[in-house]
């Protein structure tokens, strides 16, 4: 079988919204749909089979709730199954996405413009899957990836929004850019790569550095980089309409700003230990927590 599309399910509303995305997904690679449930619970003395079983019988229940609000949704997917594991969550979904095509979750919105709450489980599966994760905000919709009507209200026969793309020319990395343009040519979507610098100290310049040009000096330059990272991948996809900006801000403000109205921002986190485990970097962080559409954190070493 194809590696599935796998969607993380606890019966809140952030799940289900999270596999409806998924679904879509499914349906836009043509891979199967996993409906996933880790099971974590501790027994007290005694209670062994018993409890057990109620367990497996209430995670049986958020998977099939899980389903019917999939297929109500979103009917496409060719093949929708249900697996549950015990816990604890963020080793079981770790080892389920170990053989996904992508693994995505959600994340609780809140109001106002103050971000998002993204749980511990999450964060944990983030900062260490070895695949792909998606985190969608509750109350995410298909009419959400695309452009309204002419009338202004949703719809979902419009084109997609735009897929955004936060690249590093100083340390690109070929997993992150593939994967953005891959969802470009999945939703016949325009591709925004972005790319920002902030001018170094005069302490930190060197003999040469692009730090002595003027600033629309420094902005030209960087946007040749960018160019010429992007032009394998232009040759590779010549279907997808890439759009290229450089800008001269702080990365995670930029991508904020640069992901209002998107369908999908891309994102990537280095695979690396600290000393205090795990932990995803400040622009991948700070994405997380505050972009309102669905975030893609890809893995790369």
């Amino acid at each position: 079988m194809l590696p599935p599309v796998v969607a993380g399910v606890d019966g809140s509303a952030e799940s289900l919204s999270a596999a409806e995305w998924a679904a879509r997904e499914a349906v836009r690679r043509d891979r199967p749909l996993l409906l996933f449930h880790a099971r974590s619970w501790h027994p007290r003395e005694g209670e062994g089979a018993t409890a057990d079983a109620a367990q497996r019988h209430l995670a049986a229940r958020v998977l099939r709730e899980a389903e019917r609000q999939v297929r109500r949704a979103c009917p496409g997917p060719p093949h929708v199954y249900t697996e549950q594991a015990e816990g604890p969550a963020t080793a079981a979904l770790l080892k389920a996405a170990e053989q996904a095509e992508l693994l995505v979750l959600g994340s609780r919105g809140l109001s106002g413009f103050t971000g998002f709450v993204v749980g511990s489980v999450a964060l944990g599966v983030v900062a260490r899957s070895v695949r792909p994760v998606v985190l969608v905000r509750a109350g995410e919709e298909a009419a959400d990836e695309h452009l309204p009507a002419d009338d202004g209200s949703a719809s979902v026969s419009t084109g997609y929004r735009d897929v955004v793309l936060g690249v590093d020319v100083g340390d690109p990395c070929d997993e992150v850019v593939e994967f953005a343009f891959e969802q470009a040519r999945l939703r016949r979507a325009p591709l925004r790569a972005l790319y920002a610098w902030q001018a170094p100290s005069p302490i930190a310049l060197g003999p040469g550095d692009v730090g002595l040009m003027s600033d629309p000096q420094q902005a030209e330059e960087w946007l040749g980089f960018l160019t010429a990272l992007l032009q394998v991948w232009r040759e590779k996809y010549p279907e997808v309409e890439v759009r290229q900006t450089v800008v001269e801000d702080r990365p995670a403000g930029a991508l904020m700003r640069a992901a209002t109205g998107a369908g999908l921002l891309v994102v990537g986190h280095r695979l690396v230990e600290r000393p205090v485990g795990p932990r995803t970097g400040p622009v991948t962080h700070a994405a997380i927590h505050h972009v309102g559409c669905p975030v893609a954190v890809v893995p790369h070493f």
